[in-house]
């Protein structure tokens, strides 16, 4: 079972480190929040939202579900509107150096954006089924849940961990200077996953 365990930290790692829409989002939204609080709205929802697609992956769902051509088109096609969309917002949004109690992103939006880039992204999804869902073949009963468990585990804790190295960025910036080139930085990012899937799309 600590094998499993193990297993399953190694693989949750390797999928959630690279610099994604996702952890883009979220480092983001732990930056420009006056309060640790405002930032739990988009950290609950990713956690959850990356927690339902390991289980759909485990129990095998989300691999028959993406076997439909059509299904993946509109997954792709709404993927790239919420992304274009996304971008634009943050690109024009201003940070608060002041720490008011007005918002950019307000509870709702967070989580509205949130579970849009990750459960309308097909990569993500795809990695999902294809790592995690795959790997988790190789074990049965009790090893599988804690192999799934140590996925989801890791899943919580970074993007807590990653909410909070925001929050810190943005509290030493006193300017607002980094937290608006940070803005700037993350809308390239979310475009340049738009652009790439509008040509998946297309191809």
């Amino acid at each position: 079972m600590i094998e499993a365990m193990i297993h399953g930290v190694i693989l949750a790692f390797g999928l959630i480190l690279p610099l994604g829409v996702q952890n883009v989002f979220v480092f983001n939204q732990g930056a420009v929040q006056p309060a640790f609080l405002r930032v739990l709205p988009v950290i609950i929802t990713a956690s959850l939202c990356d927690t339902m697609l390991i289980f759909l992956a485990v129990l095998g769902v989300s691999a028959i579900v993406l076997t439909f051509t059509w299904l993946k088109i509109i997954v792709l096609s709404a993927g790239i509107v919420f992304l274009i969309y996304m971008g634009w917002d943050i690109w024009n949004s201003e940070p608060k150096v002041n720490h008011s109690n007005e918002e950019r992103f307000s509870a709702r939006k967070q989580i509205v954006f949130a579970a849009s880039v990750s459960l309308l992204n097909p990569h993500a999804i795809l990695d999902t089924i294809g790592v995690i869902g795959t790997n988790s073949l190789r074990y049965t009963a009790d090893e599988k849940w804690a192999f799934t468990f140590a996925t989801i585990l890791v899943s919580w804790l970074w993007f807590f961990g990653l909410a909070i190295i925001g929050k810190t960025v943005g509290r030493l910036d006193h300017t607002g200077n980094i937290v608006k080139r940070v803005n700037k930085i993350s809308a390239i990012i979310i475009w340049s996953v738009a652009v790439y899937m509008g040509w998946q799309l297309l191809s």
